[in-house]
Formats: structure tokens, sequence, C-alpha cells
């Protein structure tokens, strides 16, 4: 098999079964172990599978820079955003983290919601600005050009110093064994230091992260009150997910 024939055929397998055994893909094809983990690598680096220890999981779309995320399934966002919406009660303070998802959330608040959002994202706290009863506190930091957030050891500092009812977060990848990931460490170290702030922590993702993955995890499931996602329930990750017991949200 040539090179290109065994791309599309790993193409084919990670679109169809959802995730690449090296060590499978290797005896279906008579290759060695080597030649799949090298085909792999060469996918890799072209953003088209995300490497984990064994083999290989979709890429999560959500890695591209921001601008190119807000155009990204906008439809899928703004269900998961007005669930999220939803779990807010008035006279709670809110944890919202950066991302395009939350943005959506931020503008789907109603008018009359009396709040408090701390946020670590300008550009949410900017999208709140108008809003007539949320009062908004900004966490500041160095900011992530990639997600317009403010991340680091001043971030993370600040984040130290509140506490909240609910913490809302983004992440690019959700998947049963890789689990929630982003794409970056800082990024990931952020959320973990929000999530640790609050009392109840919700994971928002739309369908097309169910079943991505990312190279930096953020969190282990039971550490979740809940996945907010509008993937359908018969979707194979959010039936493990939920027979392992993770709360879901339909969006």
């Amino acid at each position: 098999m040539l090179a290109a024939e065994r791309r599309d055929y790993l193409l084919g397998v990670l679109t169809e079964e959802g995730k690449i055994v090296a060590k499978d893909i290797a005896e279906r094809l008579g290759l060695s172990d080597d030649s799949v983990r090298r085909d792999l690598r060469e996918l890799a680096a072209e953003g088209l599978c995300q490497r984990v220890y064994g083999g290989a999981l979709p890429a999560s779309p959500a890695i591209a820079d921001y601008a190119t995320r807000r155009q990204v399934a906008p439809a899928s966002k703004q269900k998961v955003a007005t669930a999220a919406a939803g779990l807010i009660r008035p006279g709670s303070t809110v944890i919202l983290d950066g991302g395009t998802t939350t943005l959506a959330l931020a503008q789907a608040l109603p008018a009359n919601l009396d709040c408090t959002v701390i946020t670590h994202s300008p550009t949410i706290a900017t999208a709140l600005v108008e809003h007539p009863t949320a009062e908004v506190f900004l966490l500041g930091g160095k900011i992530f050009k990639h997600s317009a957030v403010a991340c680091g050891s001043a971030a993370v500092e600040a984040a130290q110093q509140i506490s909240a009812d609910l913490c809302l977060l983004g992440v690019t990848g959700v998947h049963p064994e890789a689990g929630l990931t982003t794409g970056d460490p800082d990024e990931a170290a952020m959320k973990r230091a929000l999530a640790a702030r609050s009392a109840d922590t919700y994971i928002l993702a739309s369908t097309e992260k169910i079943g991505a993955a990312s190279r930096y995890r953020v969190l282990p499931w039971e550490e979740i009150s809940g996945l907010i996602t509008d993937a359908p329930p018969a979707n194979p990750v959010i039936t493990q997910l939920a027979q392992h017991g993770t709360n879901i949200v339909a969006a």
C-alpha cells in the first residue's frame, strides 16, 4: 500500500471508528507499528488527528484561531449557550471562561438577570458592559491572543482570590478516554484554577467537540457537575459518558 493510500485509510478509520489503535492497524495492513506511528505523526503535524498513547483520536476543530472559531457551528454554540444561561440564578456569582461559546452565553443572558460575572476574558467583559444588571469583574494577566483570555501566573493568582456558585468552562475536546482537553498548557491550568473556585463546574461543548481531543487535559470527569451539549443522546460518546455517570444536560 502506497503512503497516500495508507493516509486515506487512516483518515477513513478515524472518521468511521472515532479512534485509531496503532497496533490493530499494523496487524490489518501487515505493517510494523513504527510505520503506522510515523504515518500518525505526519497526520498530527497537519492537524488531522491528535496523537495519544497507542494511537490517535480526531483533532478538535476548536483549536483554530479565535476569529476562525467564531465561524464554526454558531447555531450549535447558541443552543449550548442558551441552555447554560438557564443555570445562572438571580443573585448568584458565576465564572465565565473565555471562548466563542461563552461569548454567545454572555450575549444570551436575560437583560433582567441580576448576577455577578467573573471572567478572565476581555471579550466576555466587553460583551457585558451594556448589560443593565450584571456586575462584572475582570481578572488580569498576560493575554493569550489565540483565545483572547488572560493566562499565566498573575491570572492564576487572581483566580485564587475569588469564589463563585457556578463555573462555566469551554474546552476543545470531549472524549471518554482522553477526557476534557484544550490546546494550550497555560490555558488548561487557568481553567483548572477557575473551576477550583466554584461550587459547581459545567462544561460547554457544542457537537463538533464531542469525540475530539486536544493535547492538554483540563479536568477529570469526577470534578465536573455536568456536560452541556447539543450532541444527540444517541451519539456513541454521549451514550458512553452517560453510562459512566456523567450528568448530560441537553441543549
